[in-house]
């Protein structure tokens, strides 16, 4: 892995970015933007192909130049992949670590051959309701501005998404490590909250990390050689 520098830019391209933890996709592409602009000089179109969230770490495709940002839809089609932790026996509202953990509950009955057994429910095509912690657009808004308020969110229905690969990488109750290959659409924390439901147990995901999106792999990206303040780590805008 590189670590950014202007050297890297170009007027039309496609970038690679290792998106670092507590940072949102459009803080990296603000970023990214405004160096562009005093290393050419000019204002680039610029945008990103596919949204982590900001406790989410990985591959942020970044695309610069109008040869390249009107590829969006066609690279948000691709096939994702992710590792990532679940953790069970309790569960929280944004079926992530953003918020605190709630409703805990045993996990005395969850065997490795459970868990293994439970994996397989989220193989092939499956339902899915979005986090109300989600980038979503409701009636302009996006679906965290209301959930962070506490407006509880009635209308969401599930979506049909394709899950091509889920397989458990590590066992050690209350945590499981897990590798997903998946279709455009799929919310990893969905999947987290679902297994936690099929296991009766709760859970929520504890971190993830995107590895790849189609051809492009992690291991080719660039590292963003900057750092968050504390209070700018805590003050997460979606």
């Amino acid at each position: 892995m590189k670590n950014l520098s202007e050297s890297a830019f170009e007027k039309d391209q496609l970038l690679l970015i290792d998106k670092p933890w507590g940072w949102t996709s459009f803080e990296v592409v603000k970023i990214i933007r405004k160096k562009i602009r005093s290393f050419f000089g000019e204002n680039l179109k610029i945008g990103h192909a596919g949204t982590l969230d900001p406790l989410a770490t990985g591959l942020l495709i970044v695309l610069i130049g109008r040869k390249y940002t009107k590829k969006v839809d066609y690279i948000q089609n691709y096939k994702k992949t992710y590792t990532g932790i679940i953790k069970l026996g309790c569960m929280t509202q944004s079926f992530d670590s953003e918020t605190e953990e709630y409703n805990l509950s045993s996990t005395s009955h969850i065997t490795h051959e459970l868990v293994q057994e439970i994996s397989k429910k989220f193989n092939g095509e499956i339902n899915q309701y979005p986090p109300d912690f989600s980038a979503l657009r409701m009636k302009g808004k996006r679906l965290y501005e209301y959930a962070r308020k506490g407006k509880k969110i009635n209308h969401m229905k599930p979506r049909r998404v394709k899950i091509y690969k889920f397989h458990i990488l590590k066992i050690g109750i209350p945590y499981i490590q897990f590798f997903v290959e998946c279709g455009k659409g799929t919310y990893i924390r969905s999947i987290a909250k679902d297994f936690g439901i099929a296991i009766k147990s709760g859970a929520y995901l504890l971190s993830l990390r995107r590895e790849s999106i189609g051809p492009f792999s992690i291991k080719n990206s660039y590292s963003m050689d900057f750092e968050l303040s504390n209070s700018k780590r805590m003050n997460l805008t979606g």
